[in-house]
Parts: C-alpha cells; structure tokens; sequence
C-alpha cells in the first residue's frame, strides 16, 4: 500500500511538472508569436480593418471606393516625428486628392488623444506655410489590432516602435507598395507622391519606370519594339531609343 502511494505521489509530481514546463512552453510560443506578425506582401489583397477615426467608424479599404489609398502609420501620437509628418500630409492633401489618392493615418493611441492631436496640429505653421485642417482621418489602434495585421509589431522593437510603416494600395485593394522607417527618420511626402503617380503610370500605359523617374521624364518598355518596312526588313521605330539592347526607352509626351 505505501508503495503504492509513493508511486502515486511521484506520478503527481511528474504530471505536475510536466504541466507547469508545458505552460511556460506555451506561454513563451504565445510571447514570441505576439511579436511575429507577417508584413502583407506587394501584390496581396489589403487586410481589412473596422475602427473609430476621428471621422467616424471606418471599414478599410471598403469606405474609401475604388481609389488609391496610403495607410500611414504611426507608433504614438504628440510625438516630434510623427507631428511632422501628418503636418505635411494636411499640406499636400490636395495633391494627393488629385491624384485620386485616399489618406488614412493609423496611429497606437486612443481616439480622445487623436481628436487632441488633431486640434493642436491643426494651429501650427510648418515652415511658414498656413494653417491647415487634416481632412483625412486619424485611426485609433490602442489595441494595436491593426498595426498586427499589417505585420508592424517586430520582434527586435518593443511594442510598437516598429508602427512607421506606409502601404500604398491601388483601387483592387492590392498592395503596390511597402515602405518602413525608424524612429528618427520622418518620411518623404514627396517620394511618396513620385510613387503613386509612377504606379499609377506604371498601370495605366504598361510601362517600367527607370531610376530617378519622375513626371515628364522618358520611362521604360518590357518588350523591345518592333517595326518593318515593307520588305520585312527592321527601320528605326519613331518614340523609342535603346542605349543597350536590354534597354528600350520610350519617348515622353
């Protein structure tokens, strides 16, 4: 009988054992999974989302039609960076409407710190530039539900350093674009207008875009051109010039 209950006893104490290591197991898989979260990648379809903005409930990409979008990130608001940056969208806003272009600003904070954020931004000059008003909304993510979804949680950062991400989506909901800067750096407005006019180029004629491109300059062709004269012999082909024979440029408008 006593054998039996030592045996009983340390058949306890195994089980135990073994359930406490496969807790700590768990919770460590649990802690590593929280902080591996999959950038969605160029040419997948865009995570869709529902949360409070300082515009009201939106449903991303859904509420924003068949448009481009840029989702913009941010890790926290008020800071120095950050400020900046939203600043300068407020200012190119226009641009970006042109241009057929939906802004959203994601941001880790709540909505009553956004709506603050906002207001104060709102009543500085940039540069000597007007006062502007930030007609794009501003997304509360304080459970950092989205910045999950779209792979922003890193594991080398802590919780949400890593939230400065941009995607530029086109009117199908499908990635084009995925941009990442560190804390220090702001963001360029301008090469993100270069970027979406280029895709959007890019999309519309069927051509490549050679370094440097921007609007006016001559952009590349995937397929050499090709013309014969009537004795199926090749002639020069008006609009096009190739410096190498990998490349053909075609002449702008």
């Amino acid at each position: 009988m006593k054998k039996m209950l030592l045996l009983c006893a340390i058949a306890f104490s195994f089980t135990q054992l073994w359930s406490q290591n496969a807790t700590i197991k768990a919770n460590d898989l649990n802690s590593n999974e929280d902080r591996n979260f999959r950038i969605p990648l160029i040419g997948e379809k865009a995570p869709s989302f529902t949360a409070e903005s300082t515009n009201g409930t939106i449903n991303f990409p859904d509420d924003l039609g068949h448009n481009w979008k840029v989702l913009f990130s941010h890790p926290k608001d008020f800071t120095p960076v950050c400020s900046s940056e939203i600043m300068e969208l407020g200012r190119l806003q226009d641009q970006f409407a042109k241009l057929g272009v939906k802004l959203v600003v994601v941001s880790t904070d709540r909505l009553d710190t956004h709506v603050q954020w906002k207001k104060a931004m709102e009543n500085v000059k940039l540069e000597n530039c007007d006062l502007v008003k930030i007609n794009f909304p501003l997304v509360d993510d304080e459970n950092i539900a989205i910045s999950k979804k779209y792979g922003m949680i890193h594991p080398a950062s802590n919780s949400t350093q890593s939230v400065r991400g941009v995607f530029i989506i086109d009117p199908n909901n499908v990635i084009q674009a995925v941009l990442f800067y560190p804390m220090n750096l702001g963001r360029s407005t301008d090469e993100l207008l270069r970027m979406v006019t280029a895709l959007q180029t890019s999309d519309r004629d069927k051509v490549l875009m050679p370094v440097n491109w921007t609007v006016g300059k001559d952009v590349l062709v995937k397929v050499p051109p090709k013309q014969t004269d009537s004795n199926g012999q090749n002639t020069d082909i008006s609009g096009y010039y190739n410096p190498a024979w990998f490349l053909w440029y075609k002449k702008s408008n």
